[in-house]
């Protein structure tokens, strides 16, 4: 679970929450609460930028590039 926490992330997301991760794996939100907690992972911080996989995504830069 931790490596498919740091090296994946779930369809459609751009990184695993706990009930995602629960999900995936037939463990508890809490039990993953814990483990990553124990191990220091916070997958909603990233120290690299990801890009939005929101197929919306061009228009809304368009939108809001376009308001400047």
């Amino acid at each position: 679970m931790i490596i498919r926490t740091l090296e994946t992330t779930p369809p459609g997301a751009t990184h695993w929450s706990t009930r995602d991760m629960a999900r995936a794996s037939g463990l508890s939100r809490m039990a993953i609460h814990r483990i990553w907690h124990t191990f220091g992972l916070q997958p909603h911080r990233s120290e690299t930028f990801k890009l939005s996989n929101d197929s919306l995504l061009i228009e809304k830069i368009r939108d809001i590039v376009g308001l400047i």
